[in-house]
Formats: structure tokens, C-alpha cells, sequence
């Protein structure tokens, strides 16, 4: 029995959902696992095991496409600053989660929508409305509610969590430039060569912490995996269902993130904190309810 235009799509729907939900969830464990190996381990290392993974990814990805050439791609300037921005962001995020409970830290991460609305006029010249300078101000406010200047979070993670959710920003309007400009495993590949440098380079300030042996650091790579597999999951996801559609649910992981970090690290968010998060989450909706309208 042939099936109409409609039941195509509305099965392209429920898959793209599914692929999008599965990448939150890997995304969720990974941040999860991170969060675990930093305890006994360098940030250094665990973003070793994550990149040597992503590395291995990008090339099965570029011989998959027929890419041969990618140091020959266009806008490499552009590509780069791309790439730089997602390594700082991986050794904030990282060097973060050494002393942050993992919900908040994943909280403060998800302000990255917001600043990324904040920059979009002065670096896409895009129109921002009123309700959506609303919707930032509110988040800015849950954010600090979570951070809550003097409060019992280390300064120093929170400012790196900070910075980590700026260059996440930069990194996405960076991908909206280049998209259509550039095909995506090219993209992903400058990615993963730019972060497995980048993120070694706080190796240079000083003693790298314990470093894991052989056997350790092929578990690292293994869990380096899952988040390159989230990747390959939201790239699934996006081609059947449209970025406008699946936005919104981008918030589930933060409370996949405050189940984890309850139930797993033993620290539940204080009644503020969820107060944060709540703003933080109803904000982003919002944004991305607005921009699907």
C-alpha cells in the first residue's frame, strides 16, 4: 500500500524527533562521563580521548563524501575562527566541570542562544525585537540567579562557563555564515583538527595533571564517541526536520542535565538555582517558538 505525501512526511518527522531526542540524551551522558573522568584525570586528557574520536569521525566522514581536499576548501579564515571558537569552548567547558556541579554548568552553557540573539545585530545585521531583548534580559537574569555573585559556585568555573557560552554563540552564527558555503564535512573536519590542537595548548602552562594510561585513555576515546555520535545524530535529525521545529526541545537536555547531576553526583540545584535554569529554559523557548513563527 503506497503511503501519501503526507504519511512520508509525518514519518520524517517522527524519525528526525527520535534522532534529535537520541543526540540529546548522548550529548547529556557525555557531558555526564566528562564530568566523572575530570574528577581522576586532566581536562587535557579527556578532551584527548574526545577529539581522537571526533578526528577519527571526520575522516571516515570526508573519504564518505569524496572530499579530498579540504586545506583547499573557501572562506578558510572563516572556517578557522569557526573551529577556534568551538576549542575554547571545549577547554572552558572542560577545565569548568572540574569544580561546577554539572547542572549548573550545563545551565550557564545554555545562555548560548540568548548571546547569539544579543550578538546577531551587530554581526549578521539582524533585526532583534523587542520581545526577544525580553527574552535575553530574562535569561541573563536566570543566569544570574544560578551564578548569584558572592554564592556558594566557584568564580572561576562560572566565569570559564561563561566564556565557554559566548564562543559557543560566536561558533553558531560563524556555522550560519558558512552554511551553504561550505559542505559540512569540510566544516567538521577543520573542527576536529582545530580542537585537537587547541585544546592540548593549556598542557604548555604548566603540569598536566594525572594522565591516563593506555587502557584509560582507550576508555576516554570510547566516550569521545558518543558525543561524536550526537553530532552525527543532530546532523540526521536536521535533514528531515527543519532547525525551527526541533529547537525548542534543546532544553530537555538541561533537565537531563539536573537528573544526572541529583541522582548521579549527588548534587541537586538549590531552589535559586532551579529558578535559574526555569528562566534560562523558558527564555530559549521562547526564541526558538519566535523564530519558527
Amino acid at each position: 500500500m503506497r503511503q501519501s505525501a503526507a504519511q512520508r512526511a509525518g514519518g520524517q518527522t517522527v524519525t528526525g524527533v527520535a534522532l534529535f531526542l537520541a543526540a540529546l540524551l548522548c550529548f547529556a551522558l557525555y557531558d555526564a562521563f566528562a564530568k566523572q573522568m575530570v574528577g581522576s584525570f586532566s581536562p587535557v586528557a579527556v578532551n584527548l580521548g574526545r577529539y581522537i574520536a571526533v578526528g577519527g569521525l571526520a575522516v571516515a566522514w570526508l573519504l564518505h563524501s569524496g572530499e579530498r581536499r579540504p586545506w583547499r576548501a573557501p572562506h578558510q579564515r572563516l572556517l578557522l575562527l569557526r573551529a577556534l571558537m568551538l576549542a575554547i569552548t571545549a577547554t572552558c567547558f572542560m577545565t569548568a566541570l572540574v569544580s561546577m556541579p554539572l547542572a549548573e554548568a550545563t545551565a550557564i552553557y545554555f545562555t548560548a542562544p540568548l548571546v547569539m540573539v544579543a550578538l546577531s545585530p551587530w554581526l549578521l545585521g539582524e533585526r532583534v525585537a523587542a520581545r526577544q531583548w525580553l527574552a535575553v534580559a530574562a535569561g541573563f537574569a536566570g543566569m544570574l540567579l544560578i551564578v548569584r555573585p558572592g554564592g556558594t559556585l566557584p568564580l572561576a568555573g562560572s566565569l570559564l562557563m561563561a566564556v565557554a557560552a559566548l564562543c559557543y554563540a560566536l561558533f553558531q552564527l560563524l556555522t550560519r555564515k558558512l552554511s551553504g558555503r561550505v559542505p559540512a564535512a569540510t566544516q567538521y573536519a577543520y573542527m576536529a583538527a582545530v580542537c585537537l590542537v587547541v585544546t592540548h595548548l593549556p598542557a604548555l602552562a604548566g603540569p598536566a595533571g594525572t594522565w591516563p594510561s593506555a587502557l584509560q585513555m582507550a576508555g576516554l576515546v570510547a566516550g569521545g564517541l558518543v558525543s561524536g555520535v550526537a553530532q552525527w545524530l543532530l546532523l540526521a535529525a536536521f535533514r528531515r526536520v527543519p532547525l525551527a521545529t526541533l529547537a525548542p526541545m534543546n532544553y530537555l537536555q538541561l533537565l537531563l542535565a539536573v537528573l544526572i547531576s541529583s541522582f548521579w553526583f549527588q548534587r541537586p540545584p538549590d531552589a535559586w538555582a532551579l529558578a535559574g535554569m526555569g528562566l534560562i529554559a523558558a527564555a530559549g523557548v521562547a526564541l526558538a517558538l519566535k523564530a519558527r513563527a
